[in-house]
């Protein structure tokens, strides 16, 4: 349905004109998913990289597309040899966290945690250390780049950790080395079933003890327990994707929520405010859930978890986040205040400090989305 956008109310699903429009979070976004196809030959080209599949933009972005909806993760997963091979000098890494920045601004993001594992960066003989400043002063120069366009937008990184690896603990150090820098969070990412989070408490503690925020990818691959692992055990402050929560959920009539029953994984996930980055194209391309029309994303919003929407990898899902958004207004009918709520509850759940969030929601997300409707059920409130 397409609606004037001077006509919109609350219950109203946005077109995606509207959604472009609207201020966005993104929380969660891997650099080396979401390259533009021409960067990633330039970069093949120079680092002498002869293993892409296609050398046209167009036919690599029809590849790749074609790849990630296969329904193989084997296939879903050669993406990322691609992407990680042609990222392992500075220079590289800072032109494609710079162009990330633009691409979101672009699309109306106006705060984003983008993250990405160094480790993966050393081939060519960087240090953990070069690779992050590296990423740093590509988003820093996003920004500039945005800010001359008139667009605004607050990038920060989240230092990932691969679980299937050993280098967990010198990854949450490097985190808090550069914590006043930019980087504002830890993540650990990789593999999910046969790799559980627990074997990295070493890392989660050090994190605890600086007082450094982290994520844990749990609840994609593997079901409910990883998720009371990776926050009964880790203590983690976000969930990475979770969309398998829904699993500890029954749901007699999902037209009468009243008769949801939680079990205790999802008691705590909601008792705790716990954030929910949920991934829908990713979710479905790699199995997690059967399409978009059965993403639990909107049942799990109007049950009261801080659930958040985002696009995982933007180059395997052939979408931004306003095309993602999209995609879901249209499977599963959000509405422009669904929409709304969810960009709070990524706002609520960003790393930054309080006065930030505050200030990211008062003064950009809420005036936003004012601006796009017709509130005609009185003010505009913050859940």
């Amino acid at each position: 349905m397409t609606v004037s956008t001077n006509t919109l109310t609350r219950s109203d699903k946005p077109d995606l004109a509207t959604i472009k429009r609207a201020p966005k979070v993104l929380l969660h976004d891997h650099l080396d998913g979401g390259l533009r196809t021409q960067t990633l030959i330039e970069l093949a080209d120079a680092a002498g990289y002869r293993g892409l599949p296609q050398g046209d933009a167009g036919a690599l972005s029809r590849y790749f597309h074609e790849a990630a909806f296969s329904g193989s993760l084997v296939r879903y997963l050669e993406v990322y040899d691609h992407t990680v091979a042609v990222l392992q000098t500075a220079e590289a890494l800072r032109r494609v966290a710079r162009e990330a920045v633009v691409d979101l601004a672009d699309d109306g993001v106006v705060y984003a945690e983008l993250r990405y594992a160094p480790e993966l960066s050393l081939r060519g003989g960087l240090s953990l250390d070069e690779a992050q400043e590296a990423i740093l002063v590509g988003l820093a120069e996003g920004e500039r780049e945005a800010a001359a366009a008139g667009k605004t937008i607050i990038a920060r990184s989240l230092v990932c950790a691969m679980r299937q690896a050993n280098l967990s603990l010198e990854v949450a150090q490097l985190a808090v080395r550069f914590r006043e820098r930019g980087v504002v969070g830890f993540d650990i990412a990789g593999p999910e079933d046969g790799f559980p989070p627990a074997r990295h408490l070493a890392a989660f503690e050090h994190l605890r003890k600086a007082n450094v925020p982290f994520t844990i990818h749990a609840g994609e691959a593997y079901g409910p327990p990883s998720i009371k692992e990776a926050v009964a055990v880790c203590g983690t402050n976000r969930i990475g994707h979770g969309v398998r929560i829904i699993e500890d959920i029954k749901i007699a009539d999902l037209d009468d929520l009243s008769t949801a029953e939680l079990g205790l994984t999802a008691h705590t996930l909601r008792d705790r405010r716990i954030g929910l980055e949920l991934c829908p194209t990713s979710n479905v391309q790699t199995g997690a859930v059967g399409s978009l029309a059965e993403h639990p994303v909107k049942t799990l919003l109007r049950l009261g978890f801080r659930a958040t929407l985002n696009t995982d990898s933007r180059l395997l899902g052939d979408a931004g986040p306003s095309e993602e958004i999209h995609r879901c207004v249209q499977a599963l009918g959000l509405t422009l205040e669904d929409v709304r709520k969810l960009t709070v509850n990524a706002a609520r759940c960003a790393f930054v400090h309080y006065p930030e969030r505050k200030k990211l929601i008062e003064e950009v997300i809420v005036p936003g989305y004012d601006a796009l409707a017709r509130w005609g059920e009185g003010p505009t409130r913050v859940m």
